[in-house]
């Protein structure tokens, strides 16, 4: 059978989860890829209150849609990063609390822990999320990052998601460290030294999102021909890069939807990836798993955007040839 189709909720949280299952259902998608925030989500909730995660699913099911991923990336960046002013915005109040690093990232790493809790209580195989980067702030800047500092923030990293894959192993659950910018995995060998560094820890895996290597000049599909066994999770979002001589990969710093940015995020099939290449890869990797949409197209309306990429994804998705 073909993939599970879902929707990624996180740029959705503004809307009531209620009116969003309605949509999604309306658009054709299968589940949702769970975000916590807003009233999508909440871990806390789900430690102290017995039936929050099964209300939760009920809501769902009365849509006919289920949850096959919990997301918790916000909190997950704030584990492995060198926290400052810039994480208060994206963090819950209980896990900024003073702001100072130590406890934000100790905070960080116990409602990790009840994330993975959670999607165990939702039935849920899979967390996605950000790991956070001890020193991704040196690796394009000045002075440079030497081979060794590098080496030494992988295995600070690898330290700090320990105790949290300890927790996924008691339930269950595989945590999958989305590829991208700003995390210690963002390319294909950055990914390589974080699994070499885990060695046995099959509970830690990556969530492709074939964009974020498409920009930086990485092909998705070489990345799935290596890293196949390790992909837990996929997201879908394309990309499209429009260099004239004056943009950059980098983007200046322009906001989304700047014409002088160098690449954007594209609704699926509207940008420079070749997702039939792409597809056939996950198929001779084994993933069986959801095909995960992700909407951040500055130049497409939200709910045009995830109505039309469900279309295309599961027009898109085909089943492997059986040996």
């Amino acid at each position: 059978m073909p993939r599970p189709v879902i929707l990624f909720s996180a740029q959705w949280t503004e809307m009531p989860l209620e009116g969003l299952l309605l949509k999604a259902s309306e658009w054709g998608y299968q589940g949702l890829e769970l975000c916590c925030g807003g009233d999508h989500f909440d871990v806390g909730r789900a430690q102290n209150e017995d039936d929050y995660c099964q209300n939760k699913l009920e809501l769902l099911a009365r849509h006919d849609l289920g949850v096959l991923v919990l997301s918790n990336h916000r909190v997950g960046q704030a584990v492995g990063d060198v926290i400052g002013e810039q994480h208060q915005s994206i963090l819950p109040e209980h896990v900024w609390g003073d702001g100072k690093p130590e406890g934000v990232q100790k905070r960080a790493i116990e409602e990790m822990k009840a994330t993975i809790r959670a999607a165990q209580k939702l039935g849920v195989s899979v967390v996605s999320g950000f790991t956070g980067s001890p020193v991704w702030a040196r690796i394009l800047g000045y002075p440079a990052l030497s081979p060794e500092a590098l080496a030494a923030g992988c295995r600070k990293l690898v330290q700090q998601w320990l105790p949290i894959l300890d927790v996924c192993r008691e339930c269950g659950v595989r945590f999958a460290a989305e590829v991208h910018p700003g995390q210690m995995a963002f390319d294909y060998h950055s990914a390589d030294m974080l699994l070499h560094d885990l060695r046995d820890r099959d509970e830690f895996g990556f969530t492709l999102d074939p964009s974020h290597l498409h920009w930086q000049g990485v092909d998705p599909v070489e990345f799935v021909r290596h890293f196949g066994e390790r992909i837990y999770h996929v997201h879908m979002k394309d990309a499209a890069i429009r260099l004239d001589g004056r943009s950059s990969l980098l983007n200046s710093g322009l906001a989304h939807g700047d014409v002088r940015r160098g690449w954007e995020p594209r609704v699926p099939g509207r940008g420079g990836i070749n997702w039939e290449e792409f597809i056939r890869a996950l198929n001779t990797a084994g993933y069986g798993g959801p095909l995960s949409v992700e909407i951040r197209d500055a130049g497409f309306a939200p709910e045009a955007g995830a109505e039309e990429a469900c279309k295309f994804v599961r027009r898109l998705d085909f089943e492997a040839a059986h040996k």
